[in-house]
């Protein structure tokens, strides 16, 4: 039996769904801090749980074989200078949940759901028609699990869908592929754009002046991956002077978002925190199962981080 210290706000809920599962005796420490984690640490060569808390107790641990992240993204332990471990993170789970989250907002936005609920407080008739997803087209950047399950949806909605990725190579459920190099030309025409990038330096400020520029006006944008892929200012700049027609945002470069930034108040400009994808415990914990099932065996485990690609 390996120990195993689970760093996370929802530590106690990882650990009641990994003990309520038949024959996984896994050694586990709840902690829900760093102070926590430092103080129940004896040796412990698995850590399970949130990067940002994880990165900040890996200087203080000296042996260490495998960290599981329980968020899709691990840009906190990419930036963290150790790196003689394996890292592992989720993958194959986050679809659905971030699909319901991109078309719950798409959706709204077709159907004037806010302007309706604004002409109901005035008690204001509102008959004005709604827009349609059939035949609209939809541009996702990231071509990976998420965003071909996006893809899947729209699909169902019969949208057209172009993707973009490094490689350019074609996906399933995508009408066509560009490579990222191509950026400017995959923007042009599309009626929706979500990004699902990684935070890695090549995605820093992608979506900068220029390529908005390429947008049409009426465009709307769909930020679900990392906040580093949108220059704010030229965000804010572009639906100030209706140079673009909307945009939805769950993830920023600083989390909470400060008060004083100017994306709370930016016209056509919805904020969320960062919710599209919550790590439920019933998502997580069998991925983390079967892998401490590898990792007890002696085999690879599964979605394995590259740490100079960032993912």
């Amino acid at each position: 039996m390996h120990g195993c210290l689970i760093v996370s706000a929802q530590a106690q809920e990882y650990a009641d769904a990994v003990n309520n599962l038949p024959d996984v005796p896994i050694d586990l420490k709840v902690c829900t801090s760093v102070k926590e984690s430092l103080a129940a640490y004896t040796d412990q060569t698995i850590l399970f749980g949130s990067p940002d808390l994880i990165a900040e107790v890996l200087p203080h641990v000296p042996k260490v074989d495998w960290v599981q992240s329980s968020w899709a993204g691990v840009t906190p332990l990419i930036a963290a200078e150790r790196r003689d471990y394996v890292l592992t993170g989720i993958k194959d789970v986050f679809g659905p949940p971030i699909s319901e989250y991109v078309f719950g907002y798409i959706l709204a936005r077709e159907l004037k759901i806010l302007q309706r609920l604004q002409a109901q407080q005035k008690k204001r008739w509102s008959s004005a028609g709604s827009g349609m997803l059939k035949g609209k087209r939809l541009g996702i950047m990231g071509t990976g699990s998420i965003g071909q399950h996006i893809a899947k949806i729209a699909k169902g909605f019969g949208m057209s869908v172009a993707g973009l990725s490094r490689s350019g190579a074609d996906c399933p459920n995508f009408d066509r592929v560009t490579r990222s190099r191509d950026l400017h030309s995959f923007l042009d025409g599309l009626d929706y754009l979500v990004s699902v990038l990684p935070q890695t330096t090549a995605t820093d400020n992608l979506l900068d002046a220029t390529a908005l520029a390429c947008l049409p006006a009426h465009a709307c944008i769909v930020n679900v991956g990392r906040g580093n892929v949108i220059d704010d200012a030229a965000l804010v700049s572009a639906l100030c002077d209706q140079r673009l027609g909307g945009a939805v945002l769950d993830v920023f470069d600083t989390e909470p978002l400060p008060q004083q930034s100017p994306l709370w108040t930016t016209p056509n400009l919805l904020v969320t925190g960062h919710v599209a994808a919550m790590s439920h415990s019933s998502l997580i914990v069998p991925i983390f199962v079967d892998n401490y099932r590898r990792y007890s065996a002696g085999k690879p485990l599964k979605h394995s981080v590259d740490f100079a690609a960032g993912y």
